[in-house]
């Protein structure tokens, strides 16, 4: 493990138990087929998630021509204002040599972050980043979080949940979030988290944070940039804001195929004929990919009579017009969530793509958008997952017999079993259902032999009796529970605890109770147990 300056190295050592995703019951077929690599998905990524992969992956990088001196430029009139400690300066200035390749995650400017798995992440960039600086010391790699802020989604990037409630920005602004403005209304959520965390021992030192970044007037980008940058400068992270004319003036050429061509949805439309075949399609694209991007509004971009038009806008364009708009106005043009991940590896010297579940998913369905574009597929990751379980809970977990990884089950199933495991009782009717089945067996024999047609009122009967047997030993089972209500109601609260509205931790709590408590120390706990290449969910039992 590389020691970042500054970074806190002497965190207690905390448990950590490996499961695999598929066992959690949360992750898709077609996410455990990609990690068992299934045959049957093969043909829709370029390299496998392995040492063999990542050199595959920066050769084929090496024959692609990234525009460094304009990304490293761009980047530092990005950060004007911002100071970059010394690792992320030599992290700028190394992507300037042929050397260098990034690892890339990618998120929507969630407000303050929003949901765990955006640390989670950005961490997974990280981690892979140093662990392949040892693997290939002849290489540099810097670790990028490729922000996604023209996504125009306010009711998923615009609140958190922090202990089970709903923060939200009431704004009445429209169009891409990352354009939007800090405001009154979200100055207030900060003062709901600090009444939530203002308790703990780094609560006041958070909240002070989101002061400083989320100011009145600043666009939520801007804010963000500062937040992630203020979080995560200590491993080196660069950030960049593709919201950038110069950096979208270099995909042009991209844009320019994509509006005579329409070379992408021909390219999806191919794939999600094969793909379909086992697994059901994450995200089908448009016979054109782009959207206009102006002011307040992002709206797509559609084919019409006269050539191309945004309604919405009352704009029209004959196929030479929007050329000329597209040359001089390249920030107006936004790609979608089938031509994005080509920007991204366009402007980028990227070798590796870390996303979560869905991203994956809709990676897939890219190659052939990549290879019509002539840009690098890059490796793709399924981001690291983890589920956070102080040790208090673990030990009430341990008294009712349970083994963590036990929770992934759903609530009946562990009421069940435990009933069944602890009562003094026989609960089961299995033997008595053997033996009637034997009962009826000898009927069905000797009546056999009397009337063939009794056969079928036999079977009835007995399909009838072993009914009402099941029927009995469901009720046995109830009125067994009754007498483990209170093992009942701590199963239902461990639950509600570890899996917030039946889902996993890191898709619904925010980091802020965390951080609160812990500060930079449980930032520097979560990239102790960040993985690069392994692929496997973590539990980690916080120790109090």
């Amino acid at each position: 493990m590389i020691n970042h300056a500054d970074v806190p190295q002497d965190t207690k050592v905390e448990e950590a138990i490996k499961v695999s995703y598929q066992s959690t019951g949360f992750f898709s077929k077609l996410v455990a087929d990609y990690l068992s690599e299934d045959e049957k998905l093969k043909e829709f990524y370029k390299h496998p998630v392995s040492i063999e992969g990542i050199k595959a992956s920066i050769e084929a990088r090496k024959g692609f021509n990234t525009d460094r001196k304009l990304l490293v430029s761009e980047l530092i009139k990005q950060y004007a204002g911002i100071h970059l400690n010394a690792l992320q300066n030599q992290n700028l200035q190394s992507l300037l040599g042929e050397d260098t390749f990034t690892i890339t995650t990618a998120h929507q400017p969630n407000i303050f972050t929003g949901p765990l798995y955006f640390i989670y992440k950005i961490m997974h960039a990280i981690k892979l980043a140093d662990e392949l600086k040892i693997q290939f010391p002849e290489y540099d790699f810097v670790p990028v979080y490729y922000m996604g802020s023209e996504d125009a989604d306010l009711d998923e990037l615009g609140y958190i949940s922090l202990n089970g409630e709903k923060l939200t920005w009431q704004t009445n602004q429209t169009g891409s979030v990352g354009r939007m403005k800090v405001d009154k209304a979200l100055l207030q959520i900060i003062k709901e988290i600090e009444g939530q965390i203002g308790i703990y021992p780094y609560g006041n030192e958070l909240t002070e944070l989101f002061r400083r970044c989320y100011t009145v007037g600043k666009t939520i980008q801007q804010a963000t940039l500062e937040l992630v940058n203020t979080l995560f400068a200590d491993y080196g992270l660069l950030v960049i804001i593709p919201d950038n004319a110069a950096l979208k003036k270099s995909f042009n050429p991209i844009i320019k195929k994509e509006l005579t061509e329409r070379f992408s949805n021909k390219a999806v439309t191919a794939t999600l004929t094969e793909l379909n075949k086992h697994y059901k399609a994450q995200a089908g694209g448009r016979e054109l990919n782009l959207f206009y991007l102006i002011d307040n509004k992002r709206e797509r971009i559609e084919l019409t009579t006269k050539g191309f038009g945004v309604e919405a806008l009352n704009k029209h364009w004959t196929l030479e017009e929007i050329l000329v708009e597209l040359e001089n106005n390249p920030e107006r043009f936004s790609a979608n969530v089938i031509l994005r991940g080509v920007f991204q590896e366009t402007i980028l010297p990227n070798i590796a793509f870390i996303g979560g579940g869905g991203e994956l998913a809709y990676w897939l369905e890219l190659k052939k958008v990549f290879e019509a574009a002539q840009v690098p597929y890059p490796v793709v990751i399924l981001r690291n997952s983890f589920l956070l379980v102080k040790e208090k809970y673990a030990d009430r977990i341990a008294k009712l017999g349970f083994e963590i990884e036990d929770f992934f089950a759903n609530e009946l199933d562990l009421i069940n079993r435990l009933v069944k495991e602890h009562s003094k009782n026989k609960l089961s009717l299995t033997t008595e259902v053997g033996s009637i089945k034997v009962i009826y067996q000898q009927l069905k024999e000797n009546t056999a032999t009397i009337d063939a047609t009794l056969m079928a009122h036999v079977d009835f009967l007995e399909k009838n009796t072993l009914k009402k047997i099941t029927e009995l030993e469901k009720k046995i089972l109830r009125a067994e529970k009754r007498k483990f209500s209170d093992q009942q109601y701590q199963i239902q609260s461990l639950k509600s605890i570890l899996f917030p509205k039946n889902n996993l931790q890191e898709r619904i709590d925010n980091f802020s109770i965390n951080y609160a408590i812990e500060g930079k120390h449980w930032l520097h706990k979560i990239y102790k147990h960040s993985q690069g290449l392994e692929q496997a969910f973590y539990i980690i039992k916080i120790l109090n």
